[in-house]
């Protein structure tokens, strides 16, 4: 009899060493939530703080496959892009906008040239996107993207924008932010996400903001097509004021709670928090109130040791962008004295604001769309062995 319960008590053991070494297996899901705060210093002097719900798989952020597929088998075809950002491309004002990003042709000497083929490629598409998202945009121009000042100042590939880059540009009328986020979040995203809080919940709150926008895009990379909805709240002429980075501030919350939708197991890089600072002069942080993981470098990019803690890994951390990333670990919850840092100027540069401004209504679209993708990037990095 003893030994039967000796044997039923060391099953019991087992069972239970098995699930709780099952439980800190690191996954990956393809859904990512990630809360942005860009203070832009150098470019346009404004914070930006964005909530970013993405995916790589058409169940959780639901577009039909068929679309998806012609979308990523155009090899011409960057991006396609919802939005009603103001001034989505330079001469649209107070209009909401369907951009079909085209990589330019070298065959295209010409801007007619220039201008037929991306509209030959994008006219193909815009009526099947008109009725997935219930749209009547009309063909209002073609852009042709020259500038690539955006692209380096965040380190960013030119997935988005660039020069070689030809935007065909489709509008129709613009509706408030909150409607908006509501009816496409509704399209998009599966009641199971939409019920288990999370950044979504920020996302919803922030839509309300007066100057919140909403952008949805579909960017093809290889094999798949990496599904982003943005919300972004704008404070202008901010920048130039913040010493003290406290992130939940621009988002408007005092607690950031993850998603319960990764509560059946352990993602703890499917949750990220970032923040970047651009500045013309070198600039380090201190006072930094969370914890700073130790890091490994995988393909030049700084990966934690320690998946299971919370805390920030600074990317770089000195300099004239400065990046910053905070990880859950094994929490599912951070509040706003755990995140604070300072900036300390480390010297002045002859660089001014000024001398480096470019047209903004060309940038909007591209810096809230193109970060992103960095933050994808880093948890597929930290997913390798």
């Amino acid at each position: 009899m003893q030994n039967i319960l000796f044997l039923l008590l060391l099953v019991l053991l087992i069972g239970i060493s098995s699930n709780y070494a099952y439980s800190q297996e690191m996954r990956l899901a393809t859904f990512q939530e990630t809360a942005q705060v860009i203070i832009d210093k150098s470019i346009s002097q404004n914070v930006t703080a964005s909530i970013t719900l993405q995916s790589t798989s058409i169940q959780e952020i639901k577009i039909p496959a068929e679309l998806e597929q012609k979308i990523r088998e155009n090899n011409r075809i960057s991006a396609v892009t919802l939005t009603n950002q103001n001034q989505c491309i330079l001469g649209v004002d107070n209009m909401a906008c369907i951009l079909i990003n085209v990589k330019r042709d070298s065959a295209d000497k010409n801007f007619l040239d220039i201008q037929k083929s991306t509209i030959k490629i994008s006219d193909q598409l815009i009526d099947e996107i008109n009725q997935v998202f219930d749209t009547k945009a009309e063909f209002h121009s073609t852009f042709i993207h020259t500038d690539d000042k955006s692209r380096v100042a965040l380190e960013t590939s030119g997935i988005i924008s660039g020069r070689g880059t030809v935007s065909a540009v489709y509008t129709m009328p613009t509706e408030d932010t909150d409607s908006m986020y509501e009816k496409i979040s509704a399209m998009l995203i599966p009641k199971t996400i939409r019920d288990s809080g999370g950044f979504y919940d920020v996302a919803r709150d922030l839509s309300k903001q007066e100057n919140s926008k909403m952008t949805f895009s579909i960017i093809p990379i290889e094999n798949k097509s990496l599904l982003q909805l943005r919300l972004s709240v704008d404070y202008p002429q901010t920048a130039l004021r913040v010493n003290e980075v406290n992130p939940l501030e621009f988002l408007n919350v005092k607690n950031l709670d993850r998603s319960d939708y990764f509560s059946a197991g352990f993602y703890p890089l499917n949750s990220i928090i970032q923040v970047i600072v651009l500045s013309p002069e070198d600039t380090s942080i201190l006072n930094i109130k969370g914890n700073i993981l130790p890091t490994q470098i995988i393909d030049n990019e700084k990966i934690p040791t320690d998946i299971t803690k919370e805390g920030w890994i600074f990317d770089p951390e000195k300099g004239q962008k400065i990046q910053g990333k905070y990880i859950f670990g094994e929490k599912t919850s951070v509040s706003n004295e755990e995140l604070k840092f300072s900036l300390d100027k480390e010297s002045t540069q002859n660089t001014t604001p000024e001398e480096i401004k470019f047209d903004e209504s060309v940038a909007i679209v591209i810096i809230i769309t193109i970060v992103a993708i960095a933050a994808a990037v880093f948890y597929l990095k930290g997913y390798k062995k």
